[in-house]
């Protein structure tokens, strides 16, 4: 008898407009959501803009971001499927501790292998994943194929999440009874995450606003299109015209500057080829502390919206991103990740912007006429200090490439055609 397919499945190819969520997922949802929106009076204060500055935040989740919104949903689904452990990746920590508190929360083993220069310089998400049952493992590491391939190439490797999702893949493909998360990229990861830009739109409403701009940070994609997304539908079934910005790093700027074709998602290419902005698979981005933006690729709904027009990005430096948060901090007294840092810098400019043009805007971000700002602000700061240590000891630096640099790992795909 054919096993009947994971409801992750069916969300990923799904055409169906909404997706119900189950009841026990539901029910750990209450313990944060709905989360609260923001206005940032202190930041347009800050700013002397005449800017509407509004700011979902994610922070509140137990593990500190956004990630739990779609980590509680696949853990619940792996339960139901029988999965005894699962593995995983993370960059900064965020997705591994989310995931590590799902996994609690339904009983099942977790192992995740956690980008090396993240694992250095955030000792403390690795003991918060481990309070929560998971082992966590520095990638690249001796205990896969894939990280033994990539140590013997370079010893000193910092690692990024392509090589760490070998890894976690690898160790899935190899035990029937375990199973692979990702927590970014795919289609039904960016389903979940929708909660918080449905919620946002509700909170829009009571305040009688409705954002001119949407703002989130972007690794992957799950983060942005959480926020974004139901804002998008608004741009193409409605004819709003709300500006949908992705921010990202200019240490791994694959929308700004990347290619849209097939590529891997993982550095050693065992999963399936993608359609996405790239910079190929075995790019190393700079080691800055931004790790869950340290990403080679884009999720394939954001990529084909970028490509289509529907959504921007722009790249921002790593200094200027920091400057922003701590900005952020003394004018909200919310110390921000270093991921919605990216964001916050991107609030900036278009506060900035609607000052020099007399504009009102509105504006909303995620902490990720008139005109709104709404922002994504995804997860607290608590377990990144040592960044802002750096950041104030003048440790951070900028990241310059030539196009040489950026496209030198797109040459093996030279084979590979480009998406229709």
């Amino acid at each position: 008898m054919a096993r009947r397919p994971w409801p992750r499945i069916k969300q990923e190819v799904s055409r169906e407009r909404w997706v119900e969520i189950p009841e026990p997922v539901r029910e750990v949802y209450k313990i944060w959501r709905p989360t609260p929106m923001f206005r940032a009076y202190g930041l347009e204060k800050a700013l002397d803009t005449p800017a509407h500055i509004y700011y979902k935040y994610e922070g509140v989740s137990p593990a500190g971001s956004h990630k739990p919104n779609t980590a509680v949903p696949q853990a619940y689904y792996n339960k139901m499927e029988g999965t005894k452990r699962i593995t995983t990746e993370t960059g900064a920590g965020q997705w591994g501790s989310a995931l590590s508190f799902a996994c609690q929360m339904f009983g099942m083993g977790l192992e995740v292998y956690m980008v090396k220069i993240s694992y250095q310089q955030k000792p403390y998400r690795k003991l918060l994943m481990n309070t929560w049952g998971a082992e966590v493992i520095a990638s690249p590491s001796e205990r896969t194929q894939a990280g033994r391939t990539i140590l013997a190439k370079d010893p000193q490797s910092p690692g990024s999440l392509g090589i760490a999702i070998s890894e976690a893949v690898e160790r899935a493909a190899a035990d029937p009874d375990t199973k692979y998360a990702l927590g970014s990229v795919l289609n039904h990861v960016l389903l979940h995450q929708t909660v918080i830009g449905l919620e946002a739109l509700k909170q829009m409403e009571m305040a009688g606003e409705y954002p001119d701009v949407v703002i989130a940070p972007f690794g992957g994609g799950s983060n942005f299109a959480g926020l974004a997304l139901p804002f998008v539908h608004g741009r193409i079934a409605e004819g709003r015209q709300t500006l949908c910005l992705a921010s990202e790093p200019a240490s791994c700027p694959k929308l700004t500057k990347g290619q849209f074709r097939y590529d891997f998602g993982d550095t050693l290419g065992m999963t399936p080829l993608m359609p996405m902005f790239t910079l190929g698979h075995n790019f190393m981005p700079p080691a800055v502390h931004a790790g869950g933006l340290r990403y080679h690729g884009a999720g394939p709904i954001i990529s084909q919206l970028i490509k289509d027009g529907h959504v921007q990005a722009e790249a921002i430096q790593q200094l200027e991103c920091f400057e922003a948060g701590v900005l952020f901090a003394k004018a909200e007294g919310i110390l921000p990740a270093p991921e919605a840092n990216h964001a916050i810098a991107s609030v900036i400019r278009q506060a900035q912007a609607a000052k020099q043009a007399g504009q009102r805007r509105t504006i909303l971000f995620n902490l990720c006429g008139r005109r709104t700002i709404l922002f994504n602000l995804c997860g607290h700061g608590h377990f990144d200090l040592q960044a802002y240590d750096d950041y104030f000891a003048g440790k951070l630096q900028d990241h310059q490439f030539t196009d040489e640099q950026l496209y030198a790992n797109l040459r093996e795909l030279e084979e590979v055609p480009f998406p229709a």
